[in-house]
């Protein structure tokens, strides 16, 4: 009885946070490392069915097709004399000595790569997939300041209006730094009392109508190596440029940015001490050609515990546009110091004023805080270590961001944020050999997901429509903005792009779990299952398992039409119908009933017959719960 004593422990499945549906995808198009790679970068044009992955002295140029992967390995050995000196100096990990490619990046129509090259940088060009060679065209920064010396350093690398952007944390003897790295236009970086130790977790470009006034934002998080014991070391911040920055005077920040702010940022629940001040990566979705859209930081506390905060780029701009400076008392009058201006914009005597102020005062006094106040309501279940956010158009003419969260078991969680709540559509586990998810790539264009572990390469569909059912009611339910119910064809089907949100047909409701824009549909008669025959002895105990199809729904157990239910066992993805109390396991049908939305549906029925034999005490003690409930679930098949 230990068994189902465990099992009735067990005896809820959690709704609201849990992943509605669960899937397990171990098909193609999948690529696997014929080695473990532990560091993985990667770079994906949108629109192109290929994705390049760097690895360890290797990079792999991965083009994926319905049939499989079809791959190119493109080797980038380390100079042996960058070798012998990395082990002679201890690297800090005797495996880093090696040539890491951790930069793979297009500029325009040149392709930079990047790598550790065991311990001394080095950057090429790729050209054709085959040759790499010394990067030509435009200024370019030291190889130092593009990729850091060892792959375990933390560092962001961006292109923006035919440029580089290049963030590095700080380590060893190195200070970090934000610079323009590659491009045309000027070299810049940051003075270094602006950044105090920091350690990088992405970078964004915030579009503007004005292409003046386009900004890219740094996030990161700055440790304060002084702090005393009752205080918090870490503090998040996101650190913001602007592409038109040509550098100051030559009496004044002539190689540095004049337009670097900075801003302090707040995850936890309003003012509590439940504080999370270590921002560990960071993901931006904005509407095309405007300052708007959402900043999703994932951030850790003192004990480890990690939780996602949402951000207005509204917000952040706002607090950019009118905070006061900290430390600069004196009122701000005509052109704000650390503003994107047209070069000549701006009179000299003005000009030099707000170098001096940004020299010293790049910090605004405003607190970011996010949107809601408290973090993401989010599975604690499941360790998150990287994020994604797309945004898509929905059948109501509004666009919805959904999120997807790798998690340290190698699976994703795919979710959407509506302003009243995150909704976890569904979880997949992806790999055959579960690991941490390293990097992830998006194409919104031909709607695919990349996932990187550090022993395989998956692809996913974003709209996985079919795998939500062939009832309107369960298309609805699943709440997916890329997927909608085709009244026409009567499936649930992606949302063209171009969708005529006036013209069209197909139904959607993504803002609460409700199926009554089916109609009709909602409300047909209760359906029936064909029972599934088990003949058992006298004394067998029998275990009649139902699989969990929806982890938002509740199931019970029914037995020949009665009134009365049963309550479930749950075992895995399984909702059991065990011998206990009151429980008639003999004869008869039992039906296994869901109920979502209001709505019960029949998932499965078993009709026992008894025939009267008795099974023999030596075999029976022998047939332990998992075994039985083994041999049931070969009916299911």
């Amino acid at each position: 009885m230990n068994s189902l004593v465990l099992l009735a422990l067990l005896a809820s499945v959690v709704a609201g946070k849990a992943p509605r549906l669960k899937f397990v995808v171990h098909g193609p198009p999948r690529f696997h490392f014929s080695r473990p790679e532990n560091y993985i970068s990667m770079y994906h044009q949108e629109g192109s069915d290929t994705l390049y992955v760097g690895g360890r002295a290797v990079i792999y140029a991965l083009k994926f097709t319905n049939r499989g992967v079809f791959d190119v390995q493109i080797p980038v050995a380390s100079d042996q004399t960058a070798i012998d000196t990395c082990r002679a100096k201890a690297a800090p990990v005797e495996l880093e000595c090696d040539n890491f490619i951790t930069v793979l990046q297009k500029v325009n129509d040149t392709f930079i790569v990047c790598g550790t090259n065991a311990g001394s940088p080095r950057c090429w060009m790729l050209v054709n997939d085959t040759v790499l060679t010394d990067v030509q065209g435009g200024h370019i920064a030291s190889a130092s300041d593009i990729s850091p010396p060892y792959p375990s350093q933390k560092f962001i690398s961006l292109p923006a209006d035919g440029s580089l952007y290049s963030a590095m944390s700080v380590a060893g003897g190195q200070s970090g730094s934000i610079r323009r790295t590659f491009g045309p236009q000027k070299l810049l970086k940051t003075e270094n009392v602006w950044l105090l130790n920091p350690q990088f977790a992405g970078a964004a470009i915030i579009p503007s109508s004005e292409k003046y006034k386009e900004e890219i934002y740094f996030f990161f998080s700055e440790f304060n190596q002084s702090a005393k014991m009752d205080e918090e070391p870490f503090r998040a911040r996101i650190g913001r440029v602007c592409t038109v920055d040509e550098g100051g005077i030559m009496q004044l920040l002539p190689n540095s940015w004049t337009t670097f702010m900075k801003a302090r940022v707040m995850c936890g629940a309003g003012n509590t001490q439940q504080q999370y001040n270590n921002l560990k990566q960071a993901a931006v979705v904005t509407a095309q050609e405007q300052r708007a859209g959402i900043m999703y930081g994932l951030f850790s506390n003192a004990w480890g515990k990690k939780v996602i905060c949402a951000y207005s780029i509204e917000d952040i701009n706002k607090a950019f546009s009118t905070s006061r400076l900290k430390g600069y008392s004196s009122p701000l009058s005509g052109n704000r110091p650390g503003m994107c201006a047209r070069k000549g914009s701006i009179s000299e005597q003005n000009l030099i004023k707000n170098l001096g102020v940004i020299r010293y005062n790049p910090e605004i006094e405003d607190v970011i805080r996010p949107v809601g106040v408290a973090p993401l309501d989010l599975p604690t279940d499941d360790e998150i270590t990287h994020t994604l956010a797309d945004i898509t158009l929905a059948v109501n003419d509004e666009h919805y961001t959904v999120l997807y969260l790798g998690t340290e078991q190698g699976k994703v969680l795919k979710a959407i944020h509506t302003n009243q709540e995150v909704f976890i559509i569904s979880q997949y586990s992806l790999f055959h050999n579960e690991g941490p998810v390293l990097n992830m790539a998006i194409d919104s264009q031909k709607g695919h997901l990349y996932v990187g572990t550090a022993m395989e390469i998956q692809r996913l569909p974003l709209a996985d429509c079919s795998r939500y059912g062939d009832t309107c009611r369960d298309c609805i339910l699943s709440r997916d903005p890329y997927c909608g119910w085709d009244k026409a064809r009567r499936k649930c089907v992606t949302i063209p792009p171009g969708y005529n949100t006036t013209y069209g047909t197909l139904l959607q409701n993504l803002d609460q779990s409700n199926s009554s824009v089916c109609g009709e549909a909602a409300a047909l008669k209760q359906r029936r299952t064909s029972p599934k025959e088990v003949v058992i002895q006298s004394n067998t105990s029998v275990f009649l398992p139902c699989p969990v199809r929806s982890f938002h729904a509740f199931y019970r157990w029914e037995k020949d039409n009665c009134i009365k239910n049963y309550p479930c066992l749950f075992s895995g993805d399984f909702c059991v119908l065990g011998p206990l109390v009151d429980t008639p396991l003999k004869e008869g049908v039992f039906r296994c009933m869901a109920t979502e939305d209001g709505f019960k549906v029949e998932v499965i029925s078993f009709r026992l017959v008894n025939d009267g034999r008795l099974l023999s005490a030596s075999i029976a003690s022998t047939f332990g719960l998992s075994l039985l409930l083994a041999v049931a679930t070969l009916w299911l098949h």
